[in-house]
């Protein structure tokens, strides 16, 4: 049975349900679970959560002298079956009511840094319980996703681009987040449908699951993996499905992501050597999320390429490696010079790309902010490279490695988003 109460109304005992209010207000990962802890209680009490469900056949109910928000009621504990007037909806996937509006990149990626943080926060909690053998249960994280995909269909570039900046100490956690907004991009690019788009997002938020089992010191070796530790690391997907398969709502397309993100089409991947036929559309699109992620990503070992770099090498090992349809939608999801990328303009000057143009992918937009000619800083422009009236185009990718620009992400996701991120 099903009670919803005010937050100064709990204690401890109580299951709690359901939390009332926007998700980035919770202080939890999760719902549905037994309110134990003190801390616990007081992070409720300090957030901005007012109203929450709890169950009362798997806790405490509330004190007799504290009446509920919503009267006793037998009620079976699915949402549907909840007062309309009272209950809270179910989260929303993207394939529940028309698509969210669109927004600018500026605006989005002010949204998407906490988003991010939030989501960081969610997948550290998630390894923690993990790390203590405790059972995975997806639905806790059915709402992460879905806030991942809102914002990636507000704007796709933005989430996409920030869950990429990381640190060396937070890769595991970032990577699982980057490789849930790259999966949920590609997706809709291919055309699934929207309940594909969520599964194939939350397969990207668990496909690394199996790491939270793996030693730290050979998943955080900053040099090269001796044989035996990079037979170790191997073992991540079988042991990741192993968590999976224990848990509870864990969807097939996860499994199979989990398991098989690390094949090839032409069979010299693992665990299984499966080769084209054998592997899902899913897992196809787990692999190339999962190395773009990872090589555009600082590592302990390494740090990370510039986006367009990164596509350029993925291009020269597509054959084999990655399935070419799944490649070139990739492609067009995050443009041929993502957003954060370094080029260089046929005037000469280099410049950042902030954010895609639909209608033209070698159009984007720029910020131009030195000249190679006086090999000096210039006054930071915002150039539209599809304008009709723009006389100035890119002519190739530029590596950072020879740079060295201390400050290309704040060009285009700006100082406030960085900060809301700890950079």
């Amino acid at each position: 049975m099903l009670q919803k109460i005010r937050v100064d109304q709990l204690r401890l005992g109580m299951h709690l349900h359901e939390l009332c209010g926007a998700w980035l207000d919770h202080p939890f990962w999760k719902t549905k679970f037994v309110l134990r802890d003190p801390a616990d209680l007081k992070k409720l009490l300090d957030s901005g959560i007012k109203e929450v469900w709890i169950d009362v056949s798997k806790g405490l109910p509330v004190q007799p002298d504290s009446p509920a928000v919503a009267p006793k009621r037998d009620m079976p504990t699915k949402l549907a079956a909840r007062p309309k007037e009272s209950a809270p909806a179910p989260a929303a996937s993207p394939a529940a009511g028309p698509t969210p509006a669109t927004s600018s990149m500026q605006d989005e990626v002010r949204k998407a840094a906490s988003v991010v943080n939030q989501s960081r926060a969610a997948v550290v909690a998630l390894f923690n319980e993990a790390r203590m053998g405790k059972a995975l249960d997806a639905s806790g994280c059915a709402e992460l996703v879905n806030e991942v995909a809102n914002s990636v269909y507000r704007n796709p570039g933005a989430v996409v681009s920030l869950a990429r900046l990381k640190t060396k100490d937070d890769y595991t956690y970032m990577h699982s987040v980057a490789v849930c907004a790259l999966m949920i991009s590609l997706g809709r690019q291919l055309n699934l449908s929207e309940e594909e788009v969520r599964d194939a997002g939350m397969a990207g938020l668990l496909h690394d699951m199996g790491k939270a089992v793996m030693p730290l010191e050979v998943l955080n070796k900053p040099g090269k993996l001796t044989d035996d530790e990079f037979t170790i690391i191997k073992s991540h997907p079988e042991r990741g499905h192993e968590m999976l398969m224990s848990g509870e709502g864990v969807s097939p397309v996860a499994l199979d992501v989990c398991l098989h993100h690390h094949e090839r089409p032409d069979g010299k991947g693992y665990p299984h050597g499966l080769t084209d036929e054998q592997i899902s559309l899913y897992a196809k699109m787990g692999s190339v999320c999962d190395v773009y992620d990872a090589i555009t990503s600082n590592r302990p070992y390494k740090a990370g390429w510039d986006p367009a770099e990164s596509i350029g090498k993925m291009a020269s090992w597509r054959n084999g490696q990655f399935d070419e349809k799944v490649f070139q939608a990739f492609v067009k999801s995050l443009g041929i010079y993502p957003t954060g990328s370094l080029v260089r303009m046929k005037s000469g000057r280099l410049a950042v790309v902030v954010e895609q143009n639909e209608t033209s992918m070698v159009n984007p937009k720029v910020k131009v902010f030195f000249s190679t000619k006086s090999e000096m800083r210039i006054s930071v422009e915002l150039i539209d490279l599809s304008s009709p009236s723009c006389n100035d185009a890119i002519v190739g990718r530029e590596s950072n490695d020879k740079w060295k620009f201390p400050n290309l992400d704040e060009l285009w996701a700006g100082a406030d988003a960085l900060k809301r991120m700890g950079h």
